[in-house]
C-alpha cells in the first residue's frame, strides 16, 4: 500500500519531489493606473517685461522720448491648486497664485524746438513704483512620456490677473517737482504657455521643475497729483506686461 501511494504521488508530480514552495505562485505585476485628483503647491521667481508706458500728457508736449523705457525687477511668487490626472498623457489643474511686488523704474525727457528747429530739452521725469498680482488660471498639460522617472511636459492656460500698481512717484529734478499716484488694481485676461520636467519621487509625490511664459495684460495707477495739488491728471498706463517665470512645484496624488 505504501509503495502504491508513493507511485501515485510520483505520477501526479511527474516524479519530482513535492515541496511547500511549489504551491506558491508569484502574483502578477501591478498594472500602472492613471487618473485621480492631486494637490499642487509652487514657489518661484518672476522675470517681468513692460511693453510701454502711456499718459495723456505725453501728447501735450512737442518733444517727448524715453531715456529708459522702464522695467520691473524680479519678484517671488507662490501658488496653490488642485488638478486631475485623466490618463498617462493628459492632466489639468486650476491655480491661485500671488506674485509679490516687483519694483519699477523709468526715465523720460520732454522739450520743444527752437527757431532753428533744434531740439531743446526742458526737463526729465524719473518714475518709480511697484507692481503685484493675484493670478487665477486653468491649465491643461500633455505629458510626453516617462524615462527613468522623469516626465517632460508642455501645456497652456487661460485665466485672469488682478494687476496692482502701488507707490508710484514722478520726480522732476530740473523743475524740483514731485507727483504721486494712489494705488489702483485692474482685472485683465491672462494666458500662459508652460514647459517643464516632473520627477516622480514616490507613487504619490512628484517634483515639478517648470517654466511659464505669462501674458498679464495691462495695469494702471490711480490719478496723478502734484505734491502741491496744483496738478491733477489721469493715470499712468502700463501696457502689455509679460513675464518669464521659473517655478518649483510639488504634486501630491490623492488616489
Amino acid at each position: 500500500m505504501k509503495r502504491f501511494l508513493v507511485a501515485v504521488a510520483a505520477a501526479l508530480t511527474g516524479g519530482a519531489p513535492v515541496f511547500a514552495a511549489d504551491l506558491y505562485v508569484d502574483p502578477p505585476a501591478p498594472v500602472p493606473t492613471f487618473g485621480g485628483w492631486y494637490l499642487r503647491g509652487e514657489i518661484g521667481m518672476t522675470n517681468q517685461r513692460l511693453g510701454g508706458l502711456q499718459h495723456e500728457l505725453f501728447d501735450d508736449v512737442e518733444l517727448h522720448e524715453f531715456l529708459d523705457e522702464g522695467g520691473f525687477d524680479s519678484s517671488p511668487l507662490g501658488g496653490l491648486g488642485v488638478g486631475y490626472q485623466f490618463n498617462q498623457w493628459l492632466r489639468a489643474d486650476a491655480i491661485v497664485q500671488y506674485r509679490g511686488k516687483a519694483d519699477f523704474s523709468a526715465l523720460d525727457r520732454y522739450g520743444h524746438t527752437d527757431a532753428t528747429g533744434a531740439a531743446v530739452w526742458d526737463a526729465t521725469n524719473d518714475y518709480d513704483g511697484a507692481k503685484s498680482e493675484w493670478l487665477l488660471m486653468a491649465n491643461a498639460y500633455v505629458d510626453l512620456g516617462t524615462w527613468y522617472g522623469i516626465t517632460p511636459y508642455i501645456g497652456a492656460g487661460v485665466g485672469t490677473s488682478r494687476n496692482t500698481i502701488s507707490g508710484f512717484r514722478d520726480v522732476n529734478v530740473p523743475t524740483q517737482g514731485v507727483a504721486y499716484a494712489d494705488s489702483d488694481s485692474t482685472w485683465n485676461f491672462a494666458w500662459a504657455l508652460h514647459a517643464g520636467l516632473g520627477y516622480q519621487v514616490t507613487d504619490r509625490l512628484t517634483v515639478d521643475f517648470g517654466y511659464t511664459y505669462l501674458d498679464l495684460g495691462d495695469a494702471q495707477t490711480g490719478r496723478i497729483h502734484s505734491y502741491d495739488n496744483t496738478v491733477d491728471t489721469g493715470p499712468m498706463h502700463f501696457n502689455n506686461i509679460t513675464s518669464h517665470d521659473f517655478k518649483l512645484a510639488l504634486r501630491y496624488s490623492l488616489q
